[in-house]
């Protein structure tokens, strides 16, 4: 379910691809802090000819002025059902949050849309395109041993989400931020 080693990615490269993808998409100033998803960043090596789906084959990239540091991870649904949500690329604002705030105790750590209604863009299994309902809750959390646990959500490998965790919070603080941009890509990126 996860590569033997860490996605290794350069700094520069991963900036440059962030940087055009924000060149294509948005207006303000290009952010000192963010983090960047690469859907597919092992797909071809890790599961040749797969999905990708129900493993931690994809990126994500924690990238600021003192910090550059890849996580496993997995940004699709576990696995396929009509009507299912993916996050669409481009950029996206994420907060601090918990996921599964239905459970008892109100969930636990995790990165929640930062938009109304926390809706996001998003394609869905058995459609073309965008599709015209967005997707609610598209959370980066901690996914599970035996499964991505995913319906939809960002997640990171369970052994690496508190590393992942503390890191976004702690630069979250370095830059006074309440707030981050989470971009995605489809790779490979070299």
């Amino acid at each position: 379910m996860i590569p033997s080693s860490k996605p290794r990615a350069q700094k520069n490269v991963v900036v440059s691809e962030a940087i055009e993808l924000w060149r294509d998409l948005m207006t303000d100033p290009f952010p000192e802090f963010f983090l960047f998803g690469v859907r597919n960043y092992y797909t071809e090596s890790f599961d040749p000819g797969g999905s990708g789906r129900g493993l931690y084959d994809d990126a994500i990239f924690v990238v600021g002025p003192e910090v550059f540091v890849a996580f496993n991870a997995n940004v699709d649904p576990s696995a396929f059902r009509k009507g299912i949500a993916s996050l669409a690329t481009g950029w996206h604002p994420y907060k601090p949050g918990k996921h599964g705030i239905s459970r008892p105790g109100g969930g636990y750590p995790a990165f929640r849309p930062a938009t109304k209604g926390e809706e996001l863009p998003v394609y869905r299994d058995g459609e073309s395109g965008i599709s015209k309902r967005p997707g609610v809750a598209i959370n980066i959390h901690r996914g599970g041993l035996h499964t991505t646990s995913s319906e939809g959500c960002q997640t990171i490998h369970p052994s690496q989400w508190d590393a992942f965790h503390a890191l976004v919070t702690m630069e979250l603080k370095r830059h006074s931020l309440k707030t981050f941009w989470y971009g995605l890509i489809t790779g490979p990126i070299v």
